[in-house]
C-alpha cells in the first residue's frame, strides 16, 4: 500500500468508526476502492449502481477530493481534465492561473494531459442505495481527515512548477 493509499484507508476506517458512534449503520460491504498510479488513463465511467468519492494526489498532497452521485458520470469520468467544463474541477484553477497562458506549452488540452500524467487518483465507490447524505458525509470526512482543503491559488502554483521548461 502506498502512502497516499494508506491515508485513504485510514480516512475510511475513521469514517466508519464515527458513523458507528453516531448510530448510523452504513453498509460498506458493496463498496470498492481503486488506486490509480500516475501516469494513468482517466476513469472511463461511473459503474452502474455506484456513486463516488474521488481524490487526486500529487507531490505528497491531496489536490482535490470530490464526490459524484449516481447520475454524475461526466463529473466522475472527464470533467476534471477539462478546464472549460466547470469551475469546481481540478483543471479549472490550473488553467485560470495568470501564469499559465504565458507558458509556451499551455493549452486546455495540455492541462488535462498533465493531470493524467502527474497525479494519482483514488476512486471510492459505495453503492448508490446508500444515498447522497452519507456520500456527502464521507466526502467531508475524507477532506477533514486528510487535511487538504487546498486553496485554488496554491493548486495552480503547484502545477505551474511541473510545466515543461522551454528553451
Amino acid at each position: 500500500m502506498t502512502d497516499w493509499g494508506a491515508g485513504i484507508e485510514d480516512a475510511l476506517k475513521d469514517f466508519v468508526a464515527v458513523a458507528g458512534l453516531a448510530g448510523a449503520s452504513l453498509f460498506w460491504g458493496g463498496s470498492e476502492t481503486g488506486y490509480l498510479e500516475a501516469p494513468r488513463k482517466p476513469s472511463s465511467s461511473l459503474p452502474q449502481g455506484k456513486m463516488a468519492i474521488y481524490g487526486f494526489w500529487y507531490g505528497g498532497e491531496w489536490l482535490k477530493i470530490g464526490m459524484a452521485g449516481p447520475k454524475s458520470n461526466a463529473l466522475y469520468a472527464g470533467q476534471h481534465y477539462n478546464p472549460k467544463s466547470a469551475q469546481s474541477t481540478l483543471a479549472a484553477p490550473i488553467a485560470n492561473d495568470l501564469r499559465m497562458p504565458g507558458s509556451p506549452d499551455f493549452s486546455s488540452n495540455a492541462v488535462g494531459v498533465r493531470i493524467k500524467c502527474k497525479t494519482n487518483r483514488v476512486n471510492i465507490l459505495p453503492d448508490a442505495k446508500q444515498g447522497m447524505f452519507p456520500l456527502s458525509l464521507l466526502e467531508a470526512s475524507c477532506t477533514f481527515v486528510l487535511g487538504r482543503a487546498m486553496k485554488k491559488e496554491a493548486l495552480a502554483a503547484l502545477f505551474v512548477a511541473i510545466l515543461p521548461k522551454s528553451g
